[in-house]
């Protein structure tokens, strides 16, 4: 990628306004807008005309280029990003960005012969970020649970997982499906994150939930296509009449 720009001559000094100076930019211009290619910057020498953008760069000419410049942005992304902001970060074009987001992911599983790294790139959600290898689970579990005493329940798990499967579900539903009453629980995960309102049921006008993109990211799934199948062993919501009876709004 090249960071030349064209050029932009000055006005001649005949083309100026009577007694304004040469180089002077009169108070109706704009002075940083796209039409005359100014950035603000210092006008280059006595031609008058604009400097180039400090802002711009070739991410090749850095040291380890392209590969690199993408390594040390994806190792301080504390959520999945997508590659198209990748590629405005990056200044690159999209496709250019994909593949050494793959070829990234090939080189840290060691598929080029070399030595299997102790984290992998992958999708999660709609974006790209870096983990842990799963060989290293139980090192990394010891590490980040060592004291840590905010766990899902199995309350929460079970009320995740009814609404995972059938999103979007009420609280009356779930209940129906678990036996208790979930909205302390519901509550829980909405606060972690899990689980978010989407809008209200038609006929009962009830809050429907469903899972979030930091569900996804936690599970590391790409999409709820791919939670395990499931869905067919639980009951059908419809049969459940009046499960939204007295729920709270």
């Amino acid at each position: 990628m090249s960071d030349e720009h064209p050029d932009h001559p000055a006005p001649a000094a005949a083309d100026a306004p009577p007694g304004t100076a040469p180089d002077a930019v009169p108070h109706d211009r704009p002075t940083g807008g796209p039409a005359d290619g100014l950035t603000g910057a210092p006008a280059d020498g006595a031609t008058g005309a604009p400097a180039a953008d400090e802002l711009a760069f070739d991410v090749e000419a850095l040291p380890g280029g392209a590969l690199a410049a993408l390594e040390a942005v994806l190792m301080v992304a504390d959520e999945p990003i997508p590659a198209v902001r990748l590629a405005t970060a990056l200044a690159l074009p999209t496709s250019r960005v994909e593949e050494l987001l793959d070829e990234l992911a090939a080189e840290y599983r060691g598929a080029s012969g070399g030595r299997p790294r102790g984290w992998e790139l992958r999708r999660a959600g709609e974006g790209w970020r870096v983990y842990s290898a799963p060989a290293y689970a139980d090192v990394v579990g010891r590490f980040v649970l060592d004291g840590q005493t905010a766990r899902l329940t199995q309350a929460a798990l079970e009320t995740l997982a009814v609404i995972a499967y059938r999103q979007p579900v009420t609280r009356g539903q779930v209940s129906a499906v678990r036996g208790v009453n979930v909205d302390g629980v519901v509550r829980t995960l909405t606060a972690r994150g899990l689980v978010a309102e989407v809008g209200t049921e038609p006929s009962s006008g009830a809050v429907l939930y469903a899972t979030t993109g930091y569900f996804l990211e936690r599970l590391g799934l790409s999409s709820l296509d791919e939670l395990p199948p499931l869905a067919p062993y639980l009951p059908d919501f419809d049969a459940l009449e009046g499960a939204d009876s007295g729920e709270v709004r």
